[in-house]
């Protein structure tokens, strides 16, 4: 391990169950001027324990280990040391893992396939409060908008509700009106709100003002 506490030093702990990664990132970064690995951990809890111990500024984090996960270990990370900064290195560029990991708490998101000169560009850039994405994640992550903000694809039967929900219409009404339980009307609106994004039936029912065609889906005759 390179030397520690010294000015314009970035320090950082590097969590991987992999014995050769582990070794080889460290000896990569400790061949840099400004980084030094003050810890490698084979595990999250041992990621979690060794940010207790030194206090890095960035925490190089796996995703997939034993004991405890990368992305349980960077919220608890995060969630009791703030300034630690904390990059997901991983082999995974599943959207789902990516949005995860960010959603836990994760500055940055790179690949284990990136050069030498990208790993030292993400690690200054978290340590200067920066994002450091791979380009393949950030690509994935604005895709995902762009879906967000897309016609969302609802039921017919989830768009009669919904149009029933902007109308004012309670649970009850709107069973009665489409002939269906009161039960079955909550289990449409579970979905519809996961769809829309949308937490209750008032922002439901604003989506739906803003969102409502110029013809009316219910016939109201």
């Amino acid at each position: 391990m390179g030397p520690v506490g010294s000015p314009g030093i970035i320090r950082v702990v590097v969590a991987d169950d992999h014995q050769v990664v582990r070794a080889g990132l460290e000896r990569l970064l400790d061949g840099w001027p400004n980084v030094s690995v003050v810890g490698t951990a084979a595990d999250g809890a041992e990621a979690v324990r060794l940010t207790s111990l030194h206090h890095p500024d960035v925490v190089l984090m796996d995703v997939s280990m034993p004991v405890m996960g990368g992305l349980e270990a960077t919220r608890r990370i995060v969630a009791s040391w703030p300034d630690v900064q904390v990059v997901v290195l991983t082999s995974f560029d599943d959207r789902p893992t990516v949005v995860e990991a960010l959603d836990a708490g994760a500055v940055g998101y790179l690949l284990k396939d990136s050069d030498p000169a990208t790993l030292r560009a993400g690690i200054e850039s978290a340590a200067a409060g920066g994002s450091p994405l791979n380009p393949r994640v950030a690509r994935s992550i604005l895709s995902a908008r762009r879906e967000q903000r897309s016609e969302p694809s609802l039921t017919d039967r989830e768009r009669e509700i919904l149009e029933l929900l902007r109308l004012g219409l309670a649970n009850k009404e709107i069973a009665v009106r489409l002939g269906i339980t009161v039960k079955t009307v909550k289990t449409h609106l579970t979905s519809l709100f996961q769809k829309i994004g949308v937490l209750d039936r008032t922002q439901a029912a604003l989506w739906a003002e803003r969102n409502a065609p110029e013809r009316p889906i219910i016939d109201e005759r």
